[in-house]
């Protein structure tokens, strides 16, 4: 089975083409071989390869810049979407296209369910929300795979800020007052392996399971390492930034449970096998 993996050099890219490696013929295409953008050579690219597969990871992910320029954020996740689906469906590929927890506004108080309505709040969600809508009227083999609060080795992300920070100073503030569920990349790697095999097609959430605020992450992450920084919780308002985020973005994994699919370990142990490798 041929994949075909788009924005391969990115956070999860590198670990989705590692993992995949084992299974399949893969192809890991980053922006310079495959700018998702162009049209033409999207199609140039996929009709050379004749993927069975496409997992689209490709995105514009910079949240808070994304309020100044929003014509880029939906030029690659609407429109960069809009031409790998089109293209997928012309040599009769499946897609996958990895999506966010900010397709939801916050305000609910219950985990969100696949098919709950979406009320993105800002031009990222927005923006991720629109190639959603753009997958599902153009491909008629999509899995929409919706994650939050990722990390993994590479790329910058949470856990890795709060090691430097917890090097650099003592005390840190961390907010309090916004809930979800971290999620590490090799576990949703597993998932996306295990996924495109089959043709139960569909929006899923994919997430390690439990929930946590970012204080309460950022604890456990010292905690894990057995590192003393002194942490207090703080509200959203006392760090204001310039893009709004969900207060609660908790996703039920209603799909996974429902298609008969492994549902993901606790986001704690995840971490902890995290740490334990990226600190050797």
């Amino acid at each position: 089975m041929k994949v075909l993996v788009t924005g391969a050099y990115g956070q999860l890219g590198k670990d989705l083409v590692t993992i995949l490696q084992d299974r399949f013929e893969v192809f890991g295409m980053g922006k310079e071989e495959l700018d998702v953008t162009k049209m033409n050579q999207s199609r140039e690219v996929v009709h050379s390869i004749m993927p069975d597969v496409i997992i689209h990871t490709a995105a514009y992910t910079a949240v808070d810049l994304a309020e100044k320029e929003e014509n880029q954020a939906y030029l690659v996740n609407a429109f960069g979407t809009r031409n790998i689906t089109v293209v997928a469906e012309e040599v009769g590929s499946k897609i996958c296209y990895i999506s966010t927890d900010y397709v939801f506004d916050g305000l609910s108080s219950v985990p969100y369910k696949e098919y709950d309505q979406t009320n993105p709040l800002g031009v990222y969600g927005k923006s991720k929300r629109a190639g959603e809508q753009l997958v599902q009227s153009l491909s008629s083999k999509f899995f929409i795979v919706r994650t939050s609060w990722v990390y993994g080795f590479h790329g910058n992300n949470f856990v890795k800020t709060m090691l430097k920070l917890a090097e650099e100073r003592n005390h840190l503030k961390v907010v309090h007052d916004q809930v979800g569920s971290p999620t590490y990349t090799v576990d949703l790697s597993l998932f996306l392996s295990e996924l495109i095999t089959t043709d139960k097609f569909g929006i899923y959430h994919a997430s390690n399971t439990g929930a946590c605020s970012w204080y309460e992450f950022a604890k456990a992450i010292f905690e894990e390492i057995g590192i003393s920084a002194q942490i207090e919780p703080c509200t959203t308002e006392e760090f204001p930034r310039p893009a709004p985020r969900p207060k609660y973005s908790v996703m039920d994994h209603l799909s996974i449970r429902c298609n008969g699919f492994k549902d993901f370990r606790h986001w704690r142990d995840a971490l902890r096998d995290f740490l334990r490798e990226f600190k050797g």
